[in-house]
This record gives C-alpha cells, structure tokens and sequence, in this order.
C-alpha cells in the first residue's frame, strides 16, 4: 500500500495548482492579463480536451521509460506550471502553460494507474484504487479552500507561488519512493498488445464506456453545471438557517464536502466492492441510488432536503468513479496492461469533456433540467447493460458463492 500513498499524495501536490485556478482565476482573470471572461472558460477546458490525443502517445512512452521517470517528469512540469500561473501573464501564453499541464496530468496519472495495478491483487484492488482516488482529491480540496483564500487576500501572483513551492516537494518524493520501474511486460505480453484486445473482450469495453459516461455525468455536466443548477432551483442568493451564501458559494462547499468524505469513504467504498459483495453489487446499488437522486433532483423541494438530494448525488458519484476504476484496473491486470489504461484514459477524459458542453446545451435548448434528466436515463441504460451480463463475466464480478 505504501507505493500507492506515496503517489496519491503525490498527485495531490501536483494538483494543487490546477484546482486554485477553477476557484481564483473567475475573479482574478484581469490580474492574469486575460482580456474577457471566455478566455477563463477555454483556459479551464483545454487541458482536458489536449489530453485526448496525448493519451496514447504518453502510453507509448511508457513502454520505453520506467514509471519512476514518467512520474518524476509529471511532477517537474507540474512545479513548472504552478509557478508560471503567478509570473506569465496573456492569454496565449497561459494557453500554452495549460496545455504543457495537461500533458503533466497524462503522465501522472497513466503512472499512476500503472503503479495500483502492479501493487495489487484481485483480493485489495478496490480498496487501494479507492485509496488513492480519496488521497489525490486532497489537492483540490486544498487548491480550492486555501487558494481562494490566499488569493482573496495576497493575489494570484502570490498564490501561485506558494503552491508552487508545495509542488515542488513532489520532485524528491517522486525520486525516492516511486518504484523504478513496475512494468512488468514480457515479450509474449508485447506480442499480444494490439488494439484488438480491446474490442473482443467485453468487460474491457464495459469497463470504458462505463468509465466514459460516469466521467461525462459526474467529472464533466454535473460538477460543471452545479452552480447552474443551485441557482435554477432556488436564486442566485440562498438563505440557510440565517446564513445567505451566494449560489456559487453554495456549490463551492458542496464540492468541497465530497472532497472531504472521499479520503475515508473511496477506500471504505473499494474494500466492500473486494469483499463478498463483490463489484457488480456494488456498481448496482450505486448505479440505482443515482438513478432515484437524478429523478428527484428537478422537483420543487424545499432547500435543506434538496441539499440532502444533491449530497446523495455526490456519494454515488464517489462510489460509481471507484468502482468503475478498480474494474477497469482488473481488466488491465488480466490483458495488455498500458493499451487497457490507455484506452481507459481517453474514455474518462473524453467524458469529462463533453460533460460540460453537453449539460449547457441540453438545459439551455430543451428545458433547464434537462441535463439532469438526460443523466437519469443514461445511467438506467447502463444498469441495464450490466445486469445483461453473461455467466463468464458474472464470475468476474461477483464473488464466488
């Protein structure tokens, strides 16, 4: 477990930077040297749509380089863009800086990834995926709190420089505890590493699609529209228990509650999932609990319990991204390792794109929860889809009897 830890909070580190942005740089974009407030928006987006076709070239390198020196690279490009987020100022400048980010967020989490398969079993793969899933989020617990703080109070030159610095210790972490090495291929393996694999076997293609609309839901439409949402629902100024919070303040600390429970409750959530209840039970259960949250979500309901509905979105979120990781990892550990991660990497990266567009556009032409009841049906399909499984893939899901 201790490799694992390690990159968790090493990732965390490295993502301090990216998530101070989401929160600061809507306020603080003139300071930046940004001429208009669209130019935040494609700053936010284009890391995530860069990563798309560096995905499988990150993945061939990693077959000529050790994991240890791909997570060291990661983390000095992470330092590098931390810091140029307070010195760089204009618009194509700080594109460039993003785009360099998103390449550092390809190969952390590709090694990553790498490292949970090799130093796991199918007995703790859940537990240790929801381990390192629940770790990381502390970045952007931290980045989002204290950076809207500290900018708020100092400036984003300043903030961006002391993230930096946390950044930095990432560097000699990754060089003494990351493994040197943990690909494990051999050459039969090599052979056999063709795009093939992943279109004859169907727990690999499960597992992608499952990854890419969970991502395109939770990661992309949900998280993107949250503030829309809360304002839609209530105004844009709430009034809790004679406490009035603004709805993007509002949707800031239900955010940052989910990042809060994640560090106990994704390891909790992937431990049962390892235990006699067993992936697919798990996957189910969550899958029908959002299903109901999705469909109670556009009704008029009183503010404290429409809170509750959404916080319930949140858990299923937590558990649905655990789950779908660990059974893409144990795909990857029974087939052509980096090509299934590979592959599982442009799934959710892909989703998390299109979430965001998709979610806008639905709410904005076809009705204002649209979005939300569009997610509901998408997520009673791919129920349906896993409960159709053969017995061949049952005995992979569930725990024998």
């Amino acid at each position: 477990m201790k490799p694992i830890i390690v990159i968790a909070l090493l990732t965390a580190a490295c993502l301090i930077g990216d998530s101070m942005l989401y929160i600061v740089l809507s306020t603080h974009w003139q300071e930046a040297g940004l001429s208009s407030l669209w130019e935040v928006g494609v700053l936010l987006s284009i890391n995530r749509l860069i990563r798309l076709p560096l995905n499988p070239f990150v993945g061939w390198l990693y077959k000529k380089i050790s994991t240890r020196q791909g997570v060291l690279l990661a983390a000095a490009l992470a330092f590098a863009t931390t810091i140029s987020y307070g010195l760089v100022k204009g618009f194509l400048p700080l594109l460039l800086i993003r785009c360099v980010w998103g390449l550092a967020w390809t190969f952390l989490r590709l090694g990553s990834y790498v490292v949970i398969v090799d130093c796991s079993t199918d007995a703790n793969r859940g537990h240790c995926m929801g381990m390192f899933n629940g770790l990381y989020r502390l970045g952007s617990l931290v980045g989002m709190l204290a950076g809207g703080f500290i900018a708020d109070c100092y400036g984003l030159s300043v903030t961006a420089l002391i993230f930096g610095a946390i950044t930095l210790l990432s560097i000699p972490a990754a060089l003494i505890w990351v493994p040197t090495s943990t690909d494990k291929r051999t050459s039969g393996e090599e052979n056999t590493s063709n795009k093939s694999v992943l279109w004859k076997n169907r727990m690999i293609l499960r597992a992608l699609l499952t990854g890419m609309l969970v991502a395109m839901i939770f990661q992309g439409m949900f998280t993107a529209t949250l503030s829309y949402l809360v304002q839609a629902h209530n105004s844009a100024i709430i009034n809790i228990a004679g406490f009035t919070l603004g709805a993007a303040s509002l949707a800031g600390i239900l955010q940052a509650i989910r990042w809060g429970w994640e560090p106990w409750l994704a390891p909790w959530v992937g431990k049962i999932s390892d235990g006699r209840y067993g992936r697919g039970m798990v996957l189910i259960a969550s899958l029908l609990l959002a299903i109901c949250l999705f469909t109670l979500l556009p009704l008029d309901i009183p503010i404290i319990p429409w809170l509750l509905i959404v916080i319930g979105i949140q858990l299923a979120a937590t558990a649905l991204t655990t789950i779908t990781d660990a059974i893409a990892s144990d795909a990857a550990s029974s087939s052509s390792k980096l090509l299934v991660l590979t592959a599982y990497s442009i799934a959710i990266d892909f989703g998390a794109a299109v979430g965001p567009f998709l979610g806008y556009l639905l709410n904005t032409f076809v009705q204002a929860y649209a979005a939300y009841w569009g997610a509901g049906v998408i997520l009673l399909l791919l129920t349906l889809a896993w409960l159709a499984l053969s017995r061949a893939d049952r005995n992979i899901l569930y725990p024998k009897t």
